[in-house]
């Protein structure tokens, strides 16, 4: 589990350092007003598919990391594992919230925010697999899971949207 963490939060460092300089560029061109315009519709659009008051499809590579990537040992299979999860390029993706993230980290945050919130996601994805691995192995989970699912999403879309408007207020 920890080299699949370590793998995870370098995924998403990698990701958030490469949407940092993007980030620069963008926020050097585009009005603040735009920016911002553009990062409060796509909340408030993550919000309501968060809540199910509309269904969209997010961008997504609708296959898993390969099993033979855990064949490469618990070393270089786990970290080469969490580093394809961390960067969310080879994974479903159940919720829209880690591409407000990413839109965030483009149109609005600083440099560091970026880096502060890839360390987050990487965080928030090992300790939802952490959980997953200690609970029972008789589904229990996955059916606490389902049980539980809108009132989590929407909880943490709300979660987001509020850490990433007090990370730009804190930066303004």
């Amino acid at each position: 589990m920890f080299y699949f963490g370590l793998g995870l939060l370098l995924g998403a460092s990698t990701v958030a350092f490469v949407a940092g300089v993007l980030g620069g560029v963008v926020q050097a061109l585009v009005p603040a007003s735009v920016r911002l315009g553009a990062l409060a519709l796509l909340a408030a659009a993550v919000l309501a598919r968060e809540t199910g008051l509309v269904s969209f499809r997010v961008p997504e590579n609708r296959r898993l990391v390969p099993e033979h990537v855990l064949n490469k040992g618990r070393v270089v299979g786990g970290m080469q594992f969490g580093f394809e999860m961390g960067t969310g390029m080879r994974t479903y993706s159940p919720s829209a919230q880690p591409h407000l993230v990413l839109a965030a980290m483009v149109l609005a945050l600083p440099f560091g925010g970026t880096l502060a919130a890839g360390v987050g996601f990487g965080l928030a994805r090992w300790a939802m697999a952490a959980a997953s691995m200690a609970h029972s192995d008789d589904g229990s989970w996955t059916a606490a899971w389902h049980r539980n699912q809108r009132p989590l999403a929407v909880a943490t879309a709300v979660a987001t949207i509020g850490s990433l408007a007090l990370g730009l207020v804190m930066s303004a």
